[in-house]
Parts: C-alpha cells; structure tokens; sequence
C-alpha cells in the first residue's frame, strides 16, 4: 500500500487556486506544501486533461494493481513449483512414493 497523502479535493483546490493566478511559492507557503509537491500535482493536471504527454492517474492505478497482481501471481507459482520439487524428491525413481518419517 502506497504512503498516504493529501486528499484530491485539497489537490483540487490548490489547482483552482493557481488557476486564479496564485503563484507555487505563495500557495506552498499559505498552505504548509513543498513547491516540488504543487508543481507535480500541476503536471499531473495537465496529463490528465492532455495537454503534456504522460501516464495519466487511471493508467497509474491501473498499472499499480497489475504489477501487484503479478506479484501475487509469481508467488503462487514459486510455491506451487516448490511444492512439485517435495513431492519428486519423496518419489523414488521407480515411481513408488517413499513416506515420510
């Protein structure tokens, strides 16, 4: 799970609060946010609506929750690859399954 953040309305606002010709440095400092912060929730605005190329912030999630579920995914096969290596190191080579003690 990602780290928490600052809620979408509160990006909005900042956003709306640029649009009204605010600039970074005086909403970062009004508002308690890094610069760095509202020049990247800017960007991201404009990937969003197309204007700059880029992912947009449904491709984002989308690609999170796909690389997640790739995990999950290559973990179930690891463990259900080692559980075939124990089960052919039990069998014996004749094809009889020797039982455990």
């Amino acid at each position: 799970m990602g780290r928490p953040g600052y809620p979408g309305e509160f990006r909005r606002r900042v956003l709306d609060l640029l649009a009204q010709g605010r600039s970074v440095a005086s909403v970062a400092h009004d508002l308690d946010v890094s610069e760095q912060t509202i020049y990247n929730w800017r960007r991201q605005d404009r990937i969003d609506r197309g204007i700059e190329a880029g992912l947009t912030t449904a491709e984002k999630g989308e690609l999170a929750a796909a690389r997640k579920r790739i995990s999950e995914l290559e973990t179930e096969l690891a463990v259900a690859r080692r559980a075939v290596d124990v089960l052919k190191e039990q069998a014996d080579p004749k094809g009889a399954v020797r039982r455990s003690k």
